[in-house]
C-alpha cells in the first residue's frame, strides 16, 4: 500500500481510530519513588519483560509526599490501561491513616492488577551491642527490655516509617517500653545502630543484608510469617510472638474503572514475567520473593493491610499534617 492510498483510506474512515491507536500506544508505569531504589528497579525489570505482550512500556518516576504524588497521578489517569503504577506499603497501607489529608482514596480510586513482591523486615542489633548485653536471640532482647524499663531504644527512618510502625507493633505485643528514636532516612538509622546510639532496628532485609553478611549486624528474627529463604537459619518474630507479621510489599494498580479485559491482559503479562526464572533470580538479589496474584487477591490483601496499619498508626500517635 503506497502513501497516497493509505491517506485516502484513512480520510474515508477505512481505518478505525482504534487501529491507529493500537499501533502507537505506550504503557506507562508510574513509580511514586525516586529512581535507583528497589521499587524503581522492580518496575524496570517488569517493563523489560512485558513489552513483548503490551508494546512499548516506559517507567516514569514521580517521587514526593511519601509516594502520594505518584499514586495520585495514577488515580486520576484515564482507565484505559495505558497508565498503571506501583502500589506499596506506604501508599496503599500506611499513608491513608498517617496523613491528615490524602489526594486520593486508596480503597476506591484504584483497580488492583497483581501483587509483585514481598520483602521481609528483620530485627537487628549491632554485633557490639549483642556481645555487650548478651543479646543472642529475640527472647533475649525482650528480656532485656522488660528488665530495663524505658532503657531500650530503637531507631527508624522517621516518624510513620515502616521501621517505626513495626517497632510500635513489637512494643504492643511484648508490652515493653522501648523508646523510638527517629532519623532522617533508613541509612542514618542504620549508621546510628552500628554506632551504638540505639539498641535495635527493624529494618528492610535488603537494606540490612550487607552488614548482616559482614558480621556487623546480628539478625535476631525476620518479620514475615515464614522464614526467609535468604536467611533460613533466622527464626521469625512469630515464633516468639504468635501472629506478628509485618513486611514490605508492592504491586501494580491502575485507575478505578478499568475494563475487566484490560485488567486481565495486564495481569497475565505481569504474572507471567514474575514466574520466569530470570526474574526470580534478579529479584532474589533484592532479597525479594515474587508474589503473583489475581486482581481480587491483591485487592483483598491491600484492604487487610490498611486495616492493620490503621490500628498501628493510631497506637503510635504518628501523624503527618
Amino acid at each position: 500500500m503506497n502513501r497516497k492510498t493509505f491517506l485516502s483510506l484513512f480520510a474515508t474512515g477505512a481505518f478505525a481510530p482504534g487501529w491507529v491507536l493500537a499501533n502507537r500506544q505506550t504503557t506507562r508505569i508510574v513509580v511514586p519513588f525516586a529512581a535507583g531504589g528497589p521499587i524503581d528497579t522492580t518496575a524496570r525489570v517488569i517493563a523489560e519483560r512485558i513489552d513483548a505482550a503490551l508494546g512499548t512500556v516506559i517507567v516514569e518516576n514521580r517521587p514526593g509526599g511519601g509516594g502520594n504524588i505518584g499514586a495520585h497521578q495514577v488515580a486520576r489517569a484515564a482507565p484505559d490501561g495505558l497508565t498503571i503504577g506501583i502500589a506499596s506499603t506506604p501508599t496503599h497501607g500506611v499513608n491513608p491513616s498517617l496523613y491528615a489529608r490524602m489526594p486520593f482514596d486508596a480503597a476506591k480510586d484504584f483497580t488492583p492488577i497483581t501483587q509483585i513482591l514481598r520483602v521481609p523486615n528483620v530485627v537487628v542489633v549491632s554485633a557490639d551491642t549483642a556481645t555487650r548485653l548478651k543479646i543472642r536471640s529475640l527472647p533475649d532482647l525482650i528480656a532485656y527490655g522488660r528488665a530495663n524499663p524505658s532503657q531500650l531504644t530503637y531507631g527508624s527512618g522517621g516518624n510513620g516509617s515502616a521501621g517505626h510502625l513495626a517497632g510500635e507493633l513489637f512494643k504492643g505485643m511484648t508490652q515493653i517500653d522501648a523508646v523510638h528514636v527517629p532519623f532522617n532516612g533508613g541509612n542514618p538509622a542504620q549508621l546510628a545502630l552500628l554506632g551504638g546510639q540505639v539498641h535495635f532496628n527493624i529494618d528492610n532485609l535488603a537494606a540490612a543484608s550487607a552488614n548482616i553478611r559482614a558480621g556487623r549486624l546480628k539478625a535476631l528474627a525476620v518479620t514475615s510469617a515464614q522464614r526467609s529463604p535468604f536467611l533460613p537459619d533466622v527464626p521469625t518474630v512469630a515464633d516468639t510472638l504468635p501472629g506478628f507479621e509485618i513486611d514490605t510489599w508492592w504491586g501494580m494498580v491502575g485507575p478505578a474503572g478499568m475494563p475487566a479485559e484490560v485488567v486481565a491482559r495486564l495481569n497475565s503479562a505481569i504474572t507471567a514475567a514474575l514466574r520466569t526464572p530470570e526474574v526470580v533470580e534478579r529479584f532474589g538479589k533484592l532479597y525479594a520473593l515474587p508474589v503473583p496474584t489475581t486482581p481480587e487477591q491483591f485487592g483483598a490483601f491491600m484492604a487487610s493491610e490498611r486495616g492493620k496499619y490503621e490500628k498501628i498508626v493510631k497506637a503510635s500517635g504518628a501523624r503527618v499534617d
